[in-house]
């Protein structure tokens, strides 16, 4: 059923009158309803649906489904009935806003770099652009800002022309069309020229301001993040109060924050190598303790301990001293950390028994995973049994012989 797009003509129409020519629910539950004319927009291009009222009735989706644009409703509506439609302004003129910047944006890095734009993507709070670049510098997207921004100063027109694809040779297109007829441009005059379905202001100073925030390298191509028009405020009040909750607690003014930062970087740097060495002295001492503590199984000295809270990194550092400090060990380490069990198993070079293998046949008990080599080996999993158990469980192997 055809559906009349009010929102190709104006951008502006905050309200409509329609008939539902379909009102009906889908297979998840959704209402959705169908009408003759609507100024909704349909999530597309980019760009995210409209949101508003049919009747009071809240309109919380849009989607094109084979053809038809569905508006999701909160509950049903009559059939054939005359609705009045309400477009929640505030998010259609935002979304005018970044759309328009956008095109701004894109034909500022195709211009002057010729960097295409390969996808758009607004998003509820940032937009973003990939463009067909690997890499960008810092002057190059203060360049594309200072000229977009100056376009939005120009306050050029922002016009909309429906042409055939025969008229298309006409324009200097940025990049091809993909339908046959319906064709709608988007136009800034001796600027941009562009296939477009979305909405748009009517002039590009509407779009306030243009600010890009940040970027990365997405495979081969360039993500480019901004923000335009009442976004730019939003992301200027943010920052500007985390900067002052900053210079509050840190008790420096804003323009020595970074100083400020590095040097506690710098110090915490320190701390944490300060840290290390004490908790290597600490686990030096337990070695030592340790080997106090040798049992002997069928000729073999083995130290086997159980520990709460120790980490895999601590376990790891133990067995390896204790093993450095013997030539005659097998040391079985096991830790209830996290709700998980871990182990370590290690051996001096005189001991012939497999860790790794040993291991490996230990762990399904607590369906875990793990390895290592012949002589260092360590793995992790379920705590099903105790940690006490799981150590009973590996002198039992090496009694039977693994």
């Amino acid at each position: 059923m055809f559906t009349e797009k009010l929102y190709y003509k104006d951008s502006y129409i905050r309200s409509f009158t329609a008939t539902v020519l379909k009102s009906e629910m889908e297979d998840d539950g959704r209402y959705f309803v169908l009408l003759d004319k609507t100024a909704f927009y349909p999530t597309g291009g980019g760009q995210p649906h409209d949101i508003g009222k049919l009747n009071n009735i809240e309109v919380y989706d849009v989607q094109e489904v084979e053809g038809e644009i569905r508006h999701y409703v909160e509950q049903p509506i009559e059939l054939h009935k005359k609705c009045e439609g309400v477009i929640n302004w505030d998010i259609r003129f935002d979304h005018m806003q970044q759309h328009a910047g956008q095109h701004i944006l894109s034909a500022a890095f195709d211009d002057h770099f010729n960097y295409q734009t390969v996808s758009f993507h607004l998003g509820k709070e940032i937009c973003s652009i990939d463009i067909n670049v690997d890499s960008l510098s810092a002057d190059k997207a203060d360049k594309v800002e200072q000229i977009a921004n100056n376009i939005i100063l120009e306050n050029r027109s922002i016009d909309t022309k429906w042409v055939t694809q025969e008229e298309l040779s006409n324009y200097r297109l940025r990049k091809s069309i993909s339908v046959s007829e319906n064709i709608r441009l988007v136009i800034i005059p001796d600027f941009d020229y562009n296939g477009c379905g979305g909405t748009h202001p009517t002039s590009t100073g509407q779009v306030g301001l243009i600010k890009i925030l940040h970027w990365e390298k997405q495979k081969k191509q360039t993500r480019v993040y901004f923000v335009c028009g009442n976004r730019v405020l939003r992301q200027l009040q943010n920052k500007h109060h985390v900067v002052q909750d900053l210079t509050t607690k840190l008790s420096v003014p804003q323009e020595k924050l970074v100083e400020k930062t590095e040097g506690i970087l710098v110090q915490n740097k320190n701390l944490e190598k300060n840290i290390n060495e004490l908790n290597n002295q600490i686990l030096e001492f337990e070695a030592i303790q340790l080997t106090n503590q040798i049992e002997i199984h069928d000729d073999i000295k083995i130290i086997k301990m159980a520990f709460q809270d120790k980490t895999m990194a601590e376990l790891q550092v133990l067995a390896r001293t204790l093993i450095g400090k013997r030539n005659d060990l097998l040391v079985l380490l096991v830790s209830d950390y996290d709700n998980k069990l871990q182990l370590v198993c290690a051996r001096s070079e005189s001991i012939e028994i497999n860790v790794n293998q040993l291991l490996k046949q230990t762990l399904p008990l607590i369906n875990g995973r793990g390895g290592g080599k012949e002589n260092f080996a360590q793995g992790g999993g379920e705590k099903v049994i105790s940690a006490e158990q799981l150590l009973l469980e590996l002198i039992h192997k090496i009694k039977v012989g693994i």
